[in-house]
């Protein structure tokens, strides 16, 4: 019986790639490995994918995952053992939950997977206020305004 924090059936093809982009996000980016770090990543809307292991025990260390991440607009997925999903991240023990926050080289890959899962997690596009949809090119355009704007100093 799955578990009630499971609330799609992944798809077999698609474990393979989020392991993948996993290992790629730890060598060349930034990952949040455990329930805890995991749910900080989450709240502070910096996660751009979460992904959870099946056999969880006890379930409750997880069961909060999915809502919040609907919440933020975060896609989540899952594997099948908490084994793989410490192995993926170069952990030699297993771990509940992790995190992508920075993909580094992965981020076409994490933009393919994401746009996979999306229809299937119930999330809709980043939120307006999520970091994964912000640009950076607010600041530049700021600091030419303030040029213009100072008077000539005179000698």
């Amino acid at each position: 019986m799955a578990k009630a924090y499971v609330k799609y059936e992944m798809p077999k093809e698609m474990t393979a790639k989020v392991l993948e982009a996993l290992t790629v996000a730890n060598d060349s980016g930034r990952v949040r490995k455990g329930a805890n770090e995991t749910t900080k990543a989450v709240e502070s809307s910096s996660a751009q994918l979460v992904v959870m292991a099946e056999d969880v025990e006890p379930e409750e260390v997880v069961l909060h995952l999915p809502a919040l991440c609907a919440e933020k607009g975060v896609v989540f997925a899952y594997v099948p053992t908490k084994k793989e999903l410490g192995a993926a991240a170069g952990l030699p023990v297993p771990s509940a939950a992790m995190a992508i926050e920075k993909p580094g080289n992965g981020a076409e890959m994490l933009k393919a997977i994401a746009d996979k899962l999306r229809p299937l997690c119930g999330v809709g596009a980043p939120k307006e206020g999520h970091k994964a949809a912000e640009k950076k090119e607010h600041a530049p355009k700021e600091k030419a305004e303030k040029k213009e704007g100072k008077k000539p100093v005179k000698a």
